[in-house]
C-alpha cells in the first residue's frame, strides 16, 4: 500500500485493468521534498516515467539503494514484500502498475506457464513498449468514469504479456496461437453486437467463447485481425453511420450507439473514418453526394 506523505496530495483512486491496477501521480518541484512509502505486501510495483526526473533517492528496509534521477520511458520493477520509501528532490510524473503475485501467477498458468516464478530488473531501463502502454492508458487515467472496461482489460493483458515475457523469463510459442472456431466467431460477435452501448468485461466476453480471457484475446485478433475493442469501436461507428442518415441529433446517435458523449463519438469517427459525424452528414446530403451516389 502506498502512503503519500505531503497533505496537499490527492491519490487518485486506482484504475482495474483486470488482473492489475494503474495510477498517475505527478508533482512539481513545490513544496519539496516529497515522500512516499509502500511496501510489506505480496505484489510488484512497475514505474513508467513520464517525464525526466532529476533527483530522488530510494531506500529499502531503510538502507539507501538510489540516489539520482531517471530518465523519461524508464521502467522500474519493485518487489513489494520489503518496506520501500522515496524522496522526489525534484518534479516528477510517472505511471505505475500494481500486480499482485497470485494475480500474475494465475495469468501464467492461464497462457500455459505454470513455470513463471517473478519478476526481475537489475535497476532501472529504458522501455518504450510498457512507456507506450502506459500513455494509451492517460485518457482514462483522467476520466475513469468515461473508460470502457474491454479497453482496459486489454491493455492489462498487453501489459502482463510484456512484462512476463520481458522480466519473467517467460515465452510463448507462435504454435499455440489460434483462431477462434466458427461458432466462438460467431458467438463473440453476436455477444459485442448485442452490447454496443453498454460495458462489460473480457471475462465475460471470453466466457460466451468458453476460453480463458488470455487465450481468447490472442486468438479473437488471429481470427479477425483486430482486437475485440477495434472490432467493436468500428461495429459502433457502422452503426452511427446508420443513424446519422437520419434526422436524429449526433448527441443522440452518440448515446445510442454506446458512446459518452458527442465529442467521444466525433473523436473516435473521426480516428476510424477521417472526418467528423457532421462532415459525414453534410456529405452524404449534399446534391454532388445524392448524385454521384443514389443508392446511399
Amino acid at each position: 500500500m502506498m502512503i503519500a506523505e505531503h497533505a496537499n496530495m490527492t491519490v487518485p483512486d486506482p484504475l482495474h485493468l483486470g488482473l492489475i491496477t494503474a495510477n498517475r501521480r505527478s508533482h512539481d518541484e513545490r513544496p519539496s521534498p516529497y515522500e512516499e512509502t509502500w511496501g510489506n505486501e505480496e505484489a510488484f510495483e512497475v514505474q513508467t516515467q513520464l517525464r525526466d526526473l532529476h533527483s530522488h533517492k530510494l531506500w529499502r528496509d531503510s538502507r539507501l539503494v538510489f540516489e539520482g534521477g531517471h530518465s523519461a520511458r524508464t521502467l522500474t520493477i519493485n518487489d513489494l514484500r520489503p518496506k520501500w520509501r522515496v524522496c522526489y528532490l525534484s518534479a516528477f510524473d510517472r505511471v505505475s502498475f500494481h500486480i499482485p503475485f497470485l494475480s500474475v501467477q494465475d495469468f501464467a498458468r492461464e497462457a500455459g506457464r505454470p513455470e513463471f516464478n517473478s519478476l526481475h530488473c537489475s535497476g532501472a531501463t529504458q522501455d518504450t513498449i510498457l512507456n507506450g502502454l502506459a500513455q494509451a492508458l492517460l485518457p482514462a487515467l483522467a476520466n475513469p468514469q468515461r473508460a470502457c472496461q474491454l479497453f482496459l482489460e486489454q491493455i492489462g493483458l498487453a501489459i502482463l504479456v510484456h512484462l512476463t515475457q520481458t522480466y519473467g523469463g517467460l515465452h510463448f510459442p507462435a504454435d499455440q496461437k489460434g483462431t477462434l472456431a466458427a461458432w466462438q466467431e460467431e458467438r463473440a460477435t453476436e455477444f459485442l453486437a448485442a452490447h454496443v452501448a453498454g460495458d462489460f468485461s473480457l471475462d465475460i466476453l471470453a466466457g460466451t467463447c468458453q476460453l480463458s480471457r488470455s487465450y481468447f484475446s490472442k486468438a479473437f485478433k488471429q481470427s479477425f485481425g483486430k482486437t475485440p475493442y477495434r472490432w467493436l469501436l468500428e461495429y459502433r461507428v457502422g452503426r452511427a453511420k446508420e443513424l446519422l442518415r437520419s434526422d436524429m441529433p449526433i448527441s443522440q446517435v452518440a448515446l445510442e450507439c454506446g458512446f459518452s458523449d458527442q465529442s467521444h463519438l466525433t473523436r473516435v469517427f473521426s480516428m476510424i473514418l477521417g472526418e467528423t459525424p457532421g462532415q459525414w452528414r453534410r456529405a452524404l446530403r449534399s446534391p454532388v453526394t445524392s448524385m454521384a451516389c443514389p443508392n446511399l
